[in-house]
């Protein structure tokens, strides 16, 4: 049973914490295959491996399927809008994937927000495990209770006092964006997959504008719920004519937290 108490006074005074059993294991499963064709898909627009970002999808909603499907996931969704409302919306939702014997972008010590405002969340992240987390394969280090100073740690600091995320496959690490973070290194010969969504407040501009980026897909079927998630009911009118329509009928159809 998910404690909502307890997990947003975690999120309040650690600044992260690791929920289990989020997701079944039939849908990670489902989730890994696509996100590898997903990676592949990104390597063919990059033009092969050579580049910044490999192994991360950038917008991964983008491909629709078991991305998508992810927020028909109550027990996903319920934490983040523990902390941040009902009206939350993604600000970013990419993977993060650690290629076999090797690191990738999120070794750096780094938060997933730039702005901090004292005793108020802006951006909540959730690292979704689609596998297990181990000691070996570059589960993510964390400061815990970091999520309050504007300063990095130190290396040194960092290494005294950082823990990690050691899970299973299925399980979430849900972490106020202001969490000092970084990713580990994977000694295995396997890949180590995971998504990971930044959710901000639905006043918040989006790293992308993701409604006009999926305007591509067939979206009929979708929920409504999925569809506030990714940012469709929280768009600024572009012209008069959407401005002054019916408020059922506005783009900008939510309350804002």
């Amino acid at each position: 049973m998910f404690d909502e108490r307890q997990f947003a006074d975690d999120i309040r005074g650690r600044g992260s914490a690791v929920v289990r059993g989020v997701l079944p294991a039939a849908f990670v499963e489902r989730a890994r295959a696509e996100l590898e064709a997903a990676i592949a898909r990104e390597n063919e627009y990059h033009h092969g491996r050579e580049y910044a970002d490999y192994g991360m999808v950038l917008l991964c909603a983008l491909y629709g399927g078991a991305f998508l499907e992810l927020f028909e996931h109550e027990a996903l969704l319920r934490p983040f809008e523990a902390v941040l409302g009902p009206g939350c919306i993604v600000y970013a939702y990419t993977s993060s994937s650690m290629p076999p014997q090797s690191t990738n972008y999120s070794r750096r010590i780094h938060v997933d927000c730039p702005r901090l405002i004292p005793d108020y969340v802006t951006n909540m992240g959730a690292t979704i495990l689609l596998d297990d987390f181990t000691e070996s394969n570059g589960a993510t280090w964390f400061l815990p209770a970091s999520h309050t100073r504007a300063q990095a740690p130190t290396e040194e600091e960092f290494a005294a006092g950082a823990e990690r995320v050691i899970a299973p496959a299925g399980s979430v690490w849900f972490f106020n964006a202001r969490v000092w973070h970084a990713g580990g290194v994977n000694h295995t010969e396997h890949w180590r997959h995971a998504l990971t969504i930044n959710m901000a407040r639905p006043w918040m501009k989006q790293r992308l504008d993701i409604p006009r980026a999926l305007a591509q897909l067939d979206l009929g079927g979708v929920p409504e719920r999925t569809l506030q998630k990714l940012g469709f009911l929280s768009q600024v009118p572009a012209s008069y004519d959407e401005y002054y329509v019916a408020p059922e009928r506005r783009k900008f159809r939510q309350p804002a937290e």
